[in-house]
């Protein structure tokens, strides 16, 4: 049974929520008097939250959710309309969650292993006999509150073909120290002496690279034995880009700190010298281009690991080190101490200053992705609705290359440019891409991509038409591809779904340098589809009639493109699940606009 009342709207709302509302239901201007326009206000008994809205006059029956009709003023479009009712006991629904959950499973099986370290008997003699500290403590002693660290590539470096290397040996991520975000970076001495491996050195230059397009400072926590000898042809020549970071970020005014909390071996005793300032810890802090061992094979000569580059030496001696520290705890502190003497602050002010939650429960993001696979049918109304505030989404050219959805949003308070594929990127789609982009360049709004691409369309074409098609295709997306590329304002990207060929490039993909790029667990990225690569490959090696041969291809094709191969051989900033995403990508915007110098907009926005 339906109950049904009259309600004065221009009493009983906001102005906001009765633009919404004259949107579906009337034809005049919503500057009119409101309150002598009244509508039948009809709802279901139980807990629906949708309103039936009927309104006699034109014969017209919408839907609204309650939180909509109860929200304080905030800008842009409730989009219900758009999403619909999410019926959580459907089949369908249920089915996609126990799929989704497969991915979940599989990606915290490689994040114990990761977090793990070395192991338990590694991790005691790195506590007992070197009376180090681990990770997890430094970590807690440095920042200012360890939950709201936001950790990049956590489970980069497992099932490497040199065996897994649990994060990549290496910490990356960035949290606040005295107020202020900086970028950490801290070998892991608990698994084999925090050796550097070929994965660990691009986990750095990545976390480096990252620090400059944000303006960080960084903090070096090293404890370090140097180079992987059995891999050093893949680590010497690109070994030496960390200390070129160093300098070229100390120039352009970025604070580079160095606590040195273990052994800095070899390449590893350049990253305290070339740092701004560097602390050392008594006893178990050295600095030498080659250790103990090394020294007594080449000379015959005994010398501790203290004499030869301990504190002492290097803050009394050498002048290589600038602070001297009687404990890890103190020289950690004594790391905070000078960032606070930075001569630099956060900037935090939010574009609202009050924001609401998504009215779609992010937690009912997983029954939202088919079980096929495939991710051609996700509704990306449905998650944006989960993703930004109140669930409002201003659209931009709504009804104008519906393959790809753009406009703005807030999320957490800060608003952003949102690009989400809804279909494949063709002329118009395309065009409307740059327009866009452009207007948020010029506007100063960061860019989050919501990527869930298709194969492109095929280069091959049968008749002069097709090939007129196909090239205003690619002149449009060429043109797409330039916006992104030279946009001057964030970038940061979460493959949803899927993330193939050159319109994952166009979709803020890792080749156009986003300031960050994320994926959901059961996301894919490739150069194309993997059943049309594993045909592709077939065809060029001859294989395309052998079944076991297909079946190996393709086998080898869905490993190598899923988002955990992809997260531990960096191809991204790591994996992160749906019911986080709204909270990590309120932790990037902040990141980016933490720093940040506006840079204008030389040119007009071109309308494509």
């Amino acid at each position: 049974m339906f109950r049904s009342y009259i309600l004065d709207l221009g009493k009983a709302f906001h102005l906001h929520d009765l633009e919404i509302v004259y949107r579906h239901c009337y034809t005049f201007s919503p500057c009119e008097t409101l309150s002598k326009k009244k509508l039948r206000l009809t709802k279901t008994n139980g807990n629906n939250p949708w309103y039936a809205i009927y309104n006699p006059n034109f014969l017209s029956l919408r839907y609204i959710h309650s939180k909509a009709l109860k929200s304080k003023v905030k800008p842009f479009p409730f989009i219900g309309d758009k999403v619909g009712q999410i019926e959580k006991d459907s089949r369908s629904y249920l089915q996609n969650a126990k799929s989704f959950e497969k991915y979940v499973g599989i990606y915290k099986q490689a994040f114990e292993v990761s977090i793990a370290s070395g192991g338990e008997k590694s991790i005691e003699r790195h506590v007992k006999r070197h009376g180090k500290l681990l990770l997890p403590d430094r970590l807690k002693l440095l920042l200012d509150n360890t939950e709201d660290f936001l950790e990049l590539s956590v489970i980069g470096g497992i099932g490497m073909e040199y065996g897994n290397i649990p994060r990549a040996n290496i910490l990356t991520g960035i949290g606040k120290v005295m107020g202020r975000y900086c970028l950490v970076v801290a070998n892991d001495g608990a698994f084999k002496g925090g050796s550097i491996y070929p994965i660990t050195l691009k986990k750095q230059l990545r976390a480096q690279e990252i620090a400059y397009q944000n303006k960080l400072p960084c903090i070096y926590l090293v404890d370090s034995a140097g180079a992987f000898l059995p891999l050093q042809a893949e680590i010497f020549n690109l070994g030496g880009s960390t200390f070129y970071n160093e300098a070229i970020m100390s120039a352009a005014k970025i604070p580079q700190i160095a606590i040195v909390c273990g052994s800095c071996t070899a390449g590893g005793a350049y990253v305290p010298t070339m740092a701004d300032e560097a602390v050392i810890v008594d006893k178990t802090g050295a600095i030498f281009l080659g250790g103990p061992p090394l020294v007594q094979a080449a000379l015959g000569e005994i010398v501790s690991a203290e004499d030869l580059g301990g504190a002492t030496v290097h803050c009394g001696t050498s002048g290589c080190t600038d602070y001297f520290a009687c404990t890890e705890a103190e020289a950690l502190q004594m790391g905070r101490d000078i960032v606070a003497s930075l001569h630099v602050s956060c900037t935090e002010d939010l574009d609202l200053e009050h924001f609401d939650e998504p009215v779609f429960d992010p937690n009912e993001i997983p029954g939202l992705i088919s079980s096929s696979g495939s991710h051609q049918d996700i509704n990306m109304y449905q998650i944006i609705a989960c993703l930004v505030d109140g669930s409002r989404f201003q659209e931009f050219k709504a009804m104008y290359g519906q393959g790809l959805l753009t406009g703005f949003a807030h999320i957490k308070g800060d608003l952003v440019g949102l690009l989400a594929n809804q279909g494949e990127i063709n002329e118009k789609e395309a065009s409307k891409g740059a327009h866009f982009i452009q207007l948020c360049c010029q506007r100063a709004v960061p860019l989050v991509f919501l990527q869930n691409t298709l194969s492109d369309c095929p280069l091959i074409t049968k008749n002069k038409n097709q090939d007129v098609s196909l090239g205003l295709v690619l002149k449009a997306q060429a043109k797409m591809l330039s916006a992104v590329s030279c946009a001057n304002v964030p970038k940061i990207t979460v493959i949803i779904g899927n993330g193939y060929g050159s319109s994952h490039y166009i979709m803020g993909g890792k080749a156009v340098s986003p300031n960050f790029l994320f994926a959901w667990p059961n996301a894919r990225a490739a150069i194309m589809e993997p059943y049309h690569l594993v045909q592709a490959i077939a065809s060029e090696t001859g294989a395309e009639n052998s079944k076991e041969t297909l079946d190996k291809l393709l086998e080898k094709v869905h490993r190598e493109s899923s988002a955990i191969f992809g997260a531990s051989r960096l191809s991204n900033d790591g994996i992160i699940l749906p019911q986080e995403t709204r909270k990590v990508l309120s932790q990037c915007l902040s990141i980016c606009k933490a720093y940040r110098e506006t840079r204008s907009q030389e040119s007009p926005v071109f309308r494509m």
